[in-house]
């Protein structure tokens, strides 16, 4: 056993240590967050969520938990506890096996690189072993900033910079007192081969790779279905991210799944899309210049009209088991985004960009929620933990049930 009080302590939006009661009764708040199971009649379906332990990926799996009853495996990629606390994901997915198991629900989870073709060995296995060999949706939420290519061995390293030009903005940060300032950042264009390392890296490489793997395994079930998880955005940050490098990757996501969707139709009857989410306080997000202003004052304009991850996600299942239709955009993609890019919305944000400086940001953006959104990936900030008492902090990686 080990016990101590964990104080945040962080470096601009990256905190040193994670808080195991936070982060387990975040968990709980999420799945309390998700309307009634929808009943199966029977066992739920097999699921594999790939990038299970944060934002979008922890919030597909926890609405598939709670609304759809899956079971499955999530794969993610944590650090457990050394000389610092284990990562939030590491004790993220230990409260999300705990509820699962209190609710009946065989889910496995695998602390590997996705990217590696042991790790899709090891899930295949799995679902052989444990679920009956067959598997009804894949789930890929993946952001990283590298990844080895298991066929040459070479690393690939992705990166957030804008293309053809320099890309300067406004960027929210807080000084060491935790006041709020408004800065201009720039960041330099792509060079040599930028893009197509971070195509490599965020595209949809090993998303059709997990496919082809499960697929030639048999694996695949009649009427399998899979999404991605993307992002379009705002004008506002269209330079850094929708035409950006991340921009070129998140196109050939969707190209990937119109590939895939074309594959699956013809031999299983089964379908493939780009589900294109919201904005939220996540983890890779909060690493994007501007991305940290532009959400802290879309949620000063919409408040709590906000849909956080879990309830998008409640919806896209919704979707991919057949509860209501697929409904898609002209280009193919589930659009859960619509209430962010509803053109009033958006120039009720341009104009509060327009009008933000360290004077003003105050009565612009919701800052205080922003703040408590970025300690929450932790573990911190949650409401009813007592950060005073200590906690224990070695948490062991979830074991299934026999």
């Amino acid at each position: 056993m080990s016990e101590r009080v964990i104080a945040p302590k962080s470096r601009g939006f990256l905190f040193l240590d994670s808080h195991p009661g936070g982060c387990r009764r975040l968990v709980d708040e999420m799945w309390r967050a998700v309307p009634a199971l929808h009943a199966t009649g029977g066992e739920g379906p097999v699921a594999l969520v790939i990038g299970s332990s944060a934002g979008y990926g922890l919030a597909a799996t926890i609405a598939g938990l709670a609304r759809v009853g899956i079971r499955g495996i999530g794969v993610c990629f944590e650090k457990g506890p050394a000389r610092r606390t284990a990562t939030a994901g590491w004790y993220r997915t230990a409260a999300t096996a705990r509820l699962a198991q209190q609710h009946g629900r065989d889910m496995v989870f695998v602390n590997g690189d996705a990217f590696s073709d042991a790790v899709k060995e090891q899930v295949a296995d799995l679902i052989v072993e444990r679920f009956g060999g067959h598997l009804d949706h894949l789930v890929y939420s993946v952001a990283a900033p590298r990844r080895t290519d298991p066929d040459t061995g070479s690393v690939y390293a992705s990166v957030l910079k804008p293309v053809g030009s320099p890309y300067t903005t406004k960027t929210l940060v807080f000084d060491e007192s935790g006041a709020p300032e408004i800065k201009e950042v720039t960041t330099a264009p792509a060079e040599g081969d930028d893009v197509e390392q971070t195509v490599a890296v965020m595209g949809g490489a090993d998303w059709e790779r997990w496919i082809t793997f499960l697929a030639d395994r048999s694996l695949l079930a009649d009427g399998f279905t899979t999404a991605a998880l993307s992002y379009i955005g705002s004008p506002l940050t269209a330079a850094i991210y929708r035409q950006g490098t991340i921009g070129a990757a998140k196109a050939h996501l969707e190209s990937t799944a119109r590939t895939l969707d074309a594959r699956l139709g013809a031999t299983l009857g089964g379908r493939a899309v780009t589900s294109v989410n919201a904005a939220a306080v996540t983890q890779s997000s909060t690493a994007i210049p501007g991305i940290a202003l532009y959400v802290g004052l879309l949620r000063g304009v919409l408040g709590d009209a906000m849909v956080a991850p879990v309830g998008q996600l409640v919806d896209l299942w919704d979707q991919l088991t057949g509860l209501r239709p697929l409904d898609l955009d002209g280009e193919g993609r589930v659009r859960l985004d619509a209430w962010e890019l509803d053109p009033a919305v958006q120039d009720a944000v341009a104009e509060r960009w327009s009008a933000a400086t360290s004077h003003t940001i105050t009565g612009l953006a919701d800052l205080g929620w922003f703040s408590d959104e970025v300690r929450r990936l932790y573990g911190f900030s949650v409401p009813g933990v007592d950060y005073t008492a200590p906690v224990e902090v070695d948490v062991p990686w979830p074991t299934p049930a026999t």
